[in-house]
């Protein structure tokens, strides 16, 4: 099986048939051997009507009971030996699932962080969740066909060759007559990888859903808006049933006529037999032995239907494995270093130039067209942006993430300790009285992030102070100490351009001035931006960007723009009156 530091390999992302293969291909040994154990044991499932045609013809009917016993002792034999290659079979099948299971896990997370920042920019939260809650173990699944499928073709070939030698007649019903069943189940498998996928997708737009409720519950009840989230959620999972109980009805089809076909063919070929041997065409024995080839194929045609049934619903898991594999990171051709002094960043189709060594705030109705001004200015979406009259697409990539930061107020906190949540990586570092290595933080640094953030007093109040555990997302702290241990994290990283999105909008009014003075005292000499409404703000801010539908409409300082723009003193009237 895999190992958990393994490198799973380059998955095939060509298709989610090519996806399948590709899981077979990364454990050639253990598919074989699950084939061939699958094979090995549903061809003694036959052997064992021929050994009671042979202790019947041979034994009971003349009264040799020599033979008899010899022939029932084989019986035995073959019994006990096909019980044990039950157990290696299914051993095998099961680690040939963890495998698929394990592998695809591996190169899903991979390519969630080769993705990075761009992750919540290509997908949503709901898609990558229903991939690893759902489709993985569907995946895992599918490969059944490794083994019980390979051995139901052989069985059905070894019981075709032996009712040969006891009627071409029966031999040629059975023939026919098995692909016929699997050709009336087919259609069903179609519709049912289409009922398959919309459910899939339903279930992931529910997913994102939930995950964004979750997230953002305390704001909702803030606002007296979680009725309104709640009826829509309401009538998605209605959506989500409805389309639940199409798969069900269809698979309920599938799974019925998987059983009811092959009974029925088994009472046919038994009744053809019967005639047979009434008429003296076959013997006794070989009637015994007809009824038991017939019952043991209902065993591989059982199969064969459940593994159409987990292939559809493997390929249609796959296509979305596949899917999500295909998308790319933020593309870098950029081979320029970035400017070896501070720098402007200018965003043309903005008009926002965020000048070196100042604190700039981008105020703007709509607070999603000033974060996307950040967004282009720290290179993750494509622009014409430039670094010192540099395009930003020239310069490398690797340069620009080490300078330039774009915090979000929504970035996500891993569950770990205090200390670990605002030093990713370098938390133990924060707690050592010797001098950190290089690149570590040390704790003085640490508690001036805190304090810059106003967020000293949640480590005091935490039984442990940064040795504390938190859950994932900090969901044991406030949404307010949440924006203040996100701007802990980014003050701590100490980057050359700071770049933060509403770093402000869940504080109160007195810890947001405190934030806000004591921001600019720690980013003092080096360059930030800051989006935000907030005239705590704003008034410390150095220059003030008002934009009008992404476009800048103006520009000064706080007071300036309140006395020349109406637009800009009607944006901030609110927080104005607080003010006085």
């Amino acid at each position: 099986m895999i190992d958990a530091y393994e490198d799973p390999g380059t998955a095939d992302v060509r298709g989610g048939w090519r996806y399948l293969w590709w899981l077979v291909r990364c454990q050639p040994g253990r598919s074989v051997a699950g084939a061939l154990l699958g094979s090995t044991w549903m061809v003694l499932l036959a052997a064992t009507p021929y050994l009671m045609a042979k202790a019947i013809d041979e034994g009971l009917e003349p009264g040799d009971w020599p033979a008899l016993s010899g022939w029932c002792f084989a019986l035995f034999a073959v019994g006990s030996f096909n019980a044990w290659l039950s157990i290696m079979r299914h051993r095998t099948m099961t680690r040939v699932r963890m495998d698929a299971n394990f592998r695809t896990v591996k190169v899903v997370v991979g390519q969630a962080v080769r993705l990075g920042a761009a992750l919540s920019r290509r997908t949503g939260a709901g898609e990558v969740v229903t991939i690893g809650v759902g489709d993985v173990q569907t995946i895992a699944q599918a490969l059944t066909v490794v083994g019980p499928g390979v051995g139901a073709c052989v069985a059905y070939l070894t019981v075709a060759a032996l009712l040969v030698a006891v009627s071409p007649v029966l031999a040629a019903v059975v023939l026919l007559g098995i692909p016929a069943i699997v050709v009336l189940v087919g259609p069903f498998l179609s519709r049912l990888q289409g009922a398959e996928t919309e459910y899939r997708n339903r279930q992931g737009v529910l997913t994102a859903r939930i995950a964004d409720l979750a997230g953002g519950l305390r704001v909702l009840n803030g606002l007296g808006g979680k009725s309104l989230v709640a009826d829509a959620f309401h009538r998605d999972s209605q959506h989500l049933r409805a389309q639940g109980y199409r798969v069900g009805a269809v698979t309920s089809w599938v799974q019925a006529l998987g059983v009811g076909l092959p009974t029925l063919f088994l009472a046919v070929v038994t009744w053809l037999a019967a005639r047979l041997a009434a008429q003296g065409d076959i013997t006794v024995g070989e009637l015994v032995a007809v009824y038991g080839y017939v019952a043991v194929l209902v065993g591989p045609v059982a199969f064969w239907v459940e593994c159409g049934y987990q292939l559809s619903r493997g390929v249609v898991a796959a296509r979305r494995v596949v899917d999500f594999l295909r998308l790319e990171p933020l593309e870098d051709k950029g081979t320029r270093d970035a400017p070896a002094e501070p720098s402007a960043l200018h965003d043309p189709e903005s008009g926002v130039t965020v000048l070196p060594g100042r604190l700039t705030a981008l105020a703007s109705a709509h607070p999603a067209d000033s974060a996307r001004v950040l967004d282009r200015l720290a290179r993750y979406t494509p622009s014409r942006a430039t670094w010192a009259g540099v395009p930003l697409d020239e310069i490398r990539l690797p340069q620009i993430r080490e300078q330039i930061l774009l915090a979000d107020h929504e970035a996500d906190l891993f569950a770990g300790t205090l200390g670990e949540m605002i030093a990713p990586h370098r938390g133990a570092g924060l707690h050592r009285s010797a001098a950190p290595p290089r690149g570590a933080t040390s704790p003085h640094s640490a508690a001036a992030a805190l304090h810059a953030a106003v967020a000293d007093d949640i480590a005091q109040s935490l039984p442990d102070g940064l040795d504390s555990q938190m859950d994932a997302q900090a969901r044991n702290l406030s949404g307010g100490q949440r924006q203040r241990i996100r701007l802990t994290r980014a003050l701590l990283a100490n980057p050359e351009i700071l770049l933060a999105v509403e770093p402000t909008s869940a504080l109160d009014a007195h810890t947001e001035a405190l934030v806000a003075e004591r921001l600019k005292g720690a980013r003092e000499g080096r360059t930030t931006a800051v989006t935000t409404t907030s005239p705590l703000v704003l008034d410390h801010a150095d220059t003030v960007l008002y934009l009008v539908d992404g476009k800048l409409a103006a520009s000064g300082t706080h007071q300036q723009l309140l006395t020349q723009e109406p637009g800009y003193r009607a944006l901030v009237a609110r927080d104005v009156e607080v003010m006085k």
